[in-house]
């Protein structure tokens, strides 16, 4: 059997020593790893090489990280860790507003970047092997429909029902499964933290909320009045849709 390619993690930073640093210990893990200064670099790299994951600074010359997640976001389905020397609560909901899949400060343990790189990857890759295609649609491949979109969580695919994918993120994905799973039912936001394993949630911010408010953007017709993902006051939240499993 041939070799696997290492997954490929993209560090976007403008200090050097934190990239050699990243570098170093990613290498000494197996991972493959290219670096980048700044959104330019950034740019040309995903244009010529595959990129599994990127780590992301916010403070960078030009086009801060913010702006740069927001256009990776828009463009492609990567995994996004943000990694700041803001400590503010505001930057952190900011960086998952915009997609990042994670946000760690500096200074920062290398073995805890470590774990999160792996819990984001975890959540892309559903446990496949980095790299590797999905495994073809088998026949009687387990569906979600509802409200004219079809959701399949063996390809970790949203599509609407005339076959127009829906760019979602790991973490947007597997809150909507967790939702089509069990329609009807209100789930607290404990329910929801604790049957969405591997995500960084913090007690300290809205991080639970931020999610939501992403995903009705990517499926709501009107996010200011969802009809879909309801929210239940003072308690959570109530997937209304009629949901058809195939």
């Amino acid at each position: 059997m041939a070799e696997r390619d290492p997954i490929q993690i993209l560090i976007v930073d403008d200090e050097p020593e934190v990239r050699t640093l990243l570098r170093e210990y990613f290498a000494l893990e197996g991972y493959g790893v290219s670096e980048a200064g700044d959104g330019v670099e950034m740019r040309a790299h995903l244009e010529q090489h595959p990129v599994t994951l990127i780590t992301l600074d916010i403070n960078l010359p030009g086009e801060d990280g913010f702006e740069l997640a927001r256009e990776i976001r828009a463009k492609r389905n990567i995994p996004i860790i943000m990694i700041s020397g803001k400590h503010d609560p505001v930057d952190r909901i900011v960086g998952l507003e915009l997609g990042a899949d994670d946000y760690i400060t500096k200074p920062f343990q290398l073995r805890e970047v470590l774990a999160r790189v792996r819990a984001v990857l975890r959540r892309y890759q559903d446990h496949s092997s980095p790299g590797i295609p999905a495994s073809p649609a088998v026949a009687h491949e387990k569906q979600y429909r509802f409200e004219g979109y079809v959701l399949t969580p063996n390809r970790r695919e949203l599509a609407r029902a005339g076959g127009q994918v829906i760019d979602v993120t790991a973490a947007e994905f597997n809150m909507l499964t967790m939702f089509v799973e069990r329609p009807a039912r209100v789930l607290t936001r404990d329910n929801i933290m604790d049957r969405l394993k591997g995500h960084d949630w913090s007690p300290l911010d809205r991080s639970i909320d931020t999610l939501v408010a992403r995903l009705r953007k990517k499926i709501e017709a009107n996010p200011d009045r969802p009809r879909l993902i309801k929210t239940v006051r003072a308690v959570g939240y109530v997937f209304a849709a009629e949901v058809e499993k195939v």
